[in-house]
């Protein structure tokens, strides 16, 4: 349902795409991940037909997005990061205005309206002018806004931020209901148990290009089966710490500052965690906990965008791709 082929955006001397290849099967969730500045809204503009790239191409359906973008706007909907909504209108305007835009009769229209408010617990709401709306509320009623027309594709860039955890459990309910009825969706997300839960396959963009793809298991395993995990009872003896590990050979050792500890993909649970304890205690450093865990999606972004051995960055080499 969406494809790109080479695609480059370039901003002046600015590198925002450098020739990503992607491919969203027909009724799947795609999750598309990457670190602040990778790509990924500039990836979702380009398909969405509000970006010209500057080489490659895009299709949507099989569509051209450069030839035909009108066609393919019949097809998508679209929430960006900013909820796209006019305050001077209800919430039920907006959503039958934005039908009338996809050419639907008022009667249509209205009902779609009032189906999608539903949905998206905006009943109570509907009939309040939009700039009385809270945060949360507003980024509901654009997501709302996008699914007026029963799109075929679905674009959502970090759809669920600013929601309370009630509201983004709903919307994950609403969209695995929308993908059981044929809806195809492109998520970026900045929550990566969202991307854990809802996609069936996932893409990681970095500096403008696709460094791994594949499903959240298999993403995992690229990075062991197991995570090593240390932390030393100073947060000071982090760098040292890193040091000592890097011993068992790893190019995957990454210090996390915000919960002061070192962790490490491992393949043999047992051996590698008594080596890394000895090398440990060989440096004189005292542990608070030491100890192996299955690696979560988070250990995977962090580890093949950026690693850190010995209190330096680098860029894996072995990601999927």
């Amino acid at each position: 349902m969406i494809e790109t082929s080479g695609v480059v955006v370039e901003f002046d001397a600015v590198v925002a795409l450098a020739g990503v290849d992607l491919a969203v099967q027909e009724g799947e969730v795609h999750g598309l991940l990457g670190p602040n500045g990778s790509g990924k809204t500039t990836l979702v503009k380009v398909i969405a037909t509000l970006l010209a790239p500057t080489a490659g191409a895009a299709f949507v359906h099989g569509t051209d997005v450069q030839s035909n973008p009108t066609r393919v706007r019949q097809s998508i909907g679209l929430a960006g990061q900013s909820a796209a909504v006019d305050d001077l209108l209800t919430g039920r305007e907006n959503l039958e205005f934005v039908g009338r835009l996809y050419g639907l009769p008022a009667k249509e229209a209205r009902r779609r309206a009032g189906m999608v408010l539903e949905r998206l617990s905006l009943t109570q709401v509907k009939d309040r002018r939009v700039g009385t709306y809270s945060g949360g509320m507003r980024r509901r009623l654009d997501l709302a806004a996008s699914l007026v027309g029963r799109p075929r594709v679905l674009l959502l860039d970090e759809p669920t931020t600013g929601l309370d955890p009630r509201t983004r459990l709903e919307l994950w309910d609403f969209l695995r209901e929308l993908v059981d009825e044929g809806t195809t969706v492109l998520l970026t997300t900045q929550y990566l148990e969202e991307a854990d839960a809802l996609a069936d396959r996932i893409t990681v963009i970095d500096h403008g290009s696709v460094i791994a793809e594949g499903t959240a298991d298999e993403l995992k395993e690229s990075i062991g089966n197991s995570l090593l995990v240390v932390t030393p009872r100073d947060r000071d003896d982090l760098a040292r710490t890193a040091d000592a590990i890097s011993g068992l050979g790893s190019p995957f050792v990454k210090i996390d500052q915000h919960n002061a500890v070192v962790t490490m993909p491992v393949s043999d649970r047992v051996t590698e965690l008594l080596r890394a304890a000895a090398l440990v205690h060989a440096d004189g450093i005292e542990l608070a906990d030491i100890g192996v865990q299955r690696p979560s999606l988070d250990d995977v972004f962090l580890n093949i965008t950026s690693t850190t051995t010995a209190g330096q960055t680098r860029t894996p080499t072995g990601a999927a791709k």
